[in-house]
């Protein structure tokens, strides 16, 4: 389907046919948006897999690398808070901790005020590696996007925090 006289047609142009012959006409947009959201995000995350790769890390070991650098000095969390802001379950959480450990990233220490808790914390060679990650993703990030104008960007983006204050609150069932 076209929209306000764009001719360009995507990947996702080839499915809108069936779904309109069985769907109502605002749930096929509801689909072309988590259609085109997921392509987007697959071809962003594909980029910064093969770039995390070359670093000998997984997608998954970058994002935890990535939200210990975000917490700011001294680089640390809880495993509970790591695990809520990277969607991740607490096993999983663990394995990827385990391993980043291993390789020297990240090391755990007690928290002195809660003796049942303890911290993530990135060490230096953690702090460096992270950095040259997270050079590397915004390198790939750049690459994907590097044909698309930066207002395209914007508003696109801008457009998307509206649908996500929204669906956001909604609780899965």
């Amino acid at each position: 389907m076209q929209h306000e006289g764009h001719d360009a047609r995507d990947e996702v142009d080839a499915l809108v046919p069936a779904w309109e012959a069985e769907l109502p006409s605002s749930l096929v947009a509801v689909l072309e948006l988590g259609k085109r959201v997921s392509r987007i995000d697959g071809l962003l995350e594909q980029a910064t897999r093969a770039e995390m790769a070359g670093l000998g890390l997984t997608y998954a070991e970058f994002d935890v690398l990535a939200a210990l650098h975000r917490a700011g000095p001294p680089h640390r969390l809880k495993p509970s808070e790591l695990a809520r802001a990277l969607f991740l379950t607490s096993g999983g959480t663990s394995n990827v901790l385990q391993r980043l450990a291993r390789a020297g990233y990240v090391e755990r220490e007690a928290d002195a005020e809660d003796g049942r808790s303890r911290w993530v914390r990135l060490t230096d060679e953690g702090r460096q590696v992270t950095a040259t990650a997270l050079a590397a993703s915004s390198r790939a990030h750049s690459d994907v996007m590097a044909a698309v104008p930066e207002d395209v960007v914007r508003r696109a983006a801008d457009a998307l925090r509206e649908v996500l204050l929204v669906v956001g609150r909604r609780r899965v069932r």
